[in-house]
């Protein structure tokens, strides 16, 4: 696991290898173990190492026999033993160990489709010095980010972090407004933009050729097909996917360091956790967070996992302290991000570092087997929609609609008034309404004139409608788990878990997110999935012998913190202090007469805008921190 960072420049410009190093030692945390740079005429690429596997002789960067192509790589390629005897069966002389050889030759062998034969996580860069070409290339699912600025006529740039690459002085600060607008809907910036005009995020399952005259060419290498359904009985069906996790979990245990897994109590993170257990010779060593408000504590569900299979538990209590911890995310993330997981997350991963060195996850669960609420609403709303009109808009609607709310939006009545807000819409419409922090009316409320005016036109379906119609004829669930696995997973969740864990040198692995897992779960009828309004059904089912039974039937449980508390009590004062300050207003965006309404609201207990609060306030600290 390691950071890489790379600069080609113009013909006939040498490449800088002062501000290479300078570029290189912004992303020391995801690698602190060595260092390695590549400096040849017009190009030179640099990476920060956390040795993993091949301890004594996985040194990077590495090149092919004759020395014509070097690579610099972030990753795991679980399948590197078979593509190196594959390889050498070819002609290929190999003098180390490591998978980061076998990319090498790999791209040799098969140039730019040799992504498709990897299986694990990865983002890499490869100069080729015969064709002066540069090729990058990003694992399927966008476990491990690549970011790149390319000004016509100066420098292509490229990083694993937005720190490394706002050290080159070509690559500017000024803010994309286009992003900022749609963050504020997804609570992150969705790929390719980013927060910077100059910056842009290499997509997953996508290559990048730089050509020796200096064109930029991008191609899509992986395309998750949820159409082509297989005919499966439901007992099939569980055996299957179990034994694909098994071996999932199997070849993400290679290492030569210490090595744990992230336990939640839910049926992700145990199902891995179990499964381990199974194959480790030794008890697998459990990391779980707590904290001192109960209601976002899950410790006695992860105790129950971990006394069942026999694991070496640790548990960490901990009081999360936003003002402490904020800088910090602030400054890994490099960008606004949103989701307020990333505190626990940042938390377990540091807690866990302390004794391991790699630890498994169980991300990509829900995503692959239907486990957010939000695929039991989109299956509902459409029995809903067959209701007769005049029972759905003047019967049920004004019935719900004069319930008394408090205005949680995790309240029971709240979550009907929410659904029944979105049920009747398009399913694009209506899965944006529930993914969105902030819609078109609050928008139209928050905006300044003027950011009003940039923005008009600029659709959040635009990124989620090609996904849902790709999927056309496999049903909403399909749509809405294909366009999770395309747009919330890369663009949240792995960017979440992949900042947090590499702040702290720890490397994060996913089985759950292993291609031939997704892949099989895509094949699967919507119906073993989502069984009426039971989500994961296939797995609670396939699970029974593997888990406690109270945690395959526990209701799910985000993995979160109470900013909604905080910013009514400690943390009230810091939220007042950034949101309703003068710098705010002079940017231009907002009105501060609506964050203040808003800020008011929250405070007096009137309403719940815990999400859209904190989404601000992390678009100011980041203006604070990046722009000011």
């Amino acid at each position: 696991m390691c950071g890489v960072v790379g600069i080609v420049r113009p013909a006939g410009r040498p490449a800088d290898g002062r501000l290479l190093a300078r570029m290189n030692e912004a992303i020391l945390h995801r690698g602190p173990d060595e260092d390695g740079t590549y400096f040849r005429g017009r190009a030179g690429m640099a990476m920060r190492r956390l040795a993993i596997i091949d301890l004594a002789s996985g040194q990077q960067p590495i090149s092919n026999e004759d020395g014509t192509a070097w690579i610099v790589y972030n990753g795991e390629i679980y399948n590197y033993r078979e593509l190196k005897a594959e390889l050498e069966g070819l002609g290929h002389r190999f003098r180390t160990d490591c998978d980061t050889e076998t990319v090498i030759h790999a791209y040799e062998e098969w140039g730019a489709d040799c992504p498709r034969h990897f299986r694990g996580m990865f983002a890499f860069a490869i100069w080729d010095e015969r064709k002066e070409e540069l090729f990058l290339a990003r694992d399927r699912v966008g476990k491990k980010p690549l970011l790149y600025a390319h000004r016509p006529g100066g420098d292509f740039v490229f990083g694993s972090e937005f720190r490394a690459l706002l050290v080159h002085p070509e690559v500017g600060r000024d803010v994309d407004r286009e992003a900022l607008h749609h963050y504020l809907t997804f609570m992150c910036v969705p790929a390719p933009l980013t927060a910077y005009r100059d910056i842009r995020k290499l997509e997953p399952g996508h290559t990048l050729t730089l050509t020796r005259e200096g064109h930029v060419k991008t191609e899509r290498y992986w395309h998750l097909d949820v159409n082509k359904k297989i005919e499966v009985t439901e007992e099939e069906a569980g055996e299957r996917a179990v034994e694909l996790l098994r071996e999932a979990v199997r070849v993400r245990l290679m290492s030569e360091v210490p090595l744990g897994a992230f336990l939640s109590g839910g049926i992700d993170s145990s199902t891995v956790v179990a499964l381990m257990s199974e194959v480790s010779p030794t008890p697998v060593k459990t990391f779980s967070i707590g904290f001192e408000e109960q209601d976002f504590s899950e410790l006695h569900h992860a105790r129950r996992v971990a006394e069942y299979v026999g694991a070496e538990h640790h548990e960490f209590i901990v009081r999360p302290d936003a003002l402490e911890v904020l800088p910090t995310l602030v400054e890994h993330y490099g960008e606004p991000y949103a989701d307020s997981s990333a505190i626990p997350t940042y938390y377990v991963a540091r807690e866990t570092r302390r004794h391991v060195t790699v630890a498994l996850n169980g991300d990509g669960g829900d995503e692959c087997f239907a486990g957010y609420e939000r695929h039991a609403a989109m299956l509902l709303a459409e029995r809903y929609r067959r209701l007769p009109e005049v029972l759905r808009e003047r019967v049920i609607r004004q019935v719900v609609g004069a319930l008394p709310s408090s205005g949680q939006r995790a309240g029971r009545v709240g979550r009907l008034q929410r659904f029944l807000s979105a049920a009747s819409l398009p399913p694009v419409e209506r899965y944006l309404s529930w993914v969105s922090v902030l819609g078109p009316a609050a928008k139209a409320e928050l905006y300044t004139d003027e950011f009003r005016r940039e923005t008009a036109g600029l659709e959040a379906r635009r990124w989620l409608a090609p996904w849902f119609a790709q999927a056309n004829g496999a049903g909403v669930v399909d749509a809405a788990l294909l366009t999770d696995t395309m747009t919330y997973l890369p663009n949240d969740l792995l960017v979440k878990v992949d900042i947090a864990t590499m702040a702290v040198s720890l490397e994060a692995r996913s089985p759950f997110l292993d291609q031939h897992v997704i892949e099989f779960a895509a094949s699967l009828p919507a119906g073993l999935k989502l069984r009426g309004l039971t989500t994961k059904y296939l797995l609670k089912r396939a699970l029974k012998k593997l888990l406690p039974a109270e945690n395959l039937t526990r209701p799910k449980m985000g993995f979160g913190v109470p900013i909604g508390h905080w910013f009514r009590g400690r943390m009230q004062p810091f939220l007042r202090e950034q949101l309703l300050s003068e710098r705010l207003a002079r940017r231009g965006l907002l009105r501060p007469a609506a964050v203040r309404r808003m800020v008011d609201e929250h405070t007096r207990g009137e309403r719940d805008h815990a999400h859209q609060l904190w989404t601000l306030l992390m678009l100011e600290l980041w203006f604070q921190r990046f722009i000011d």
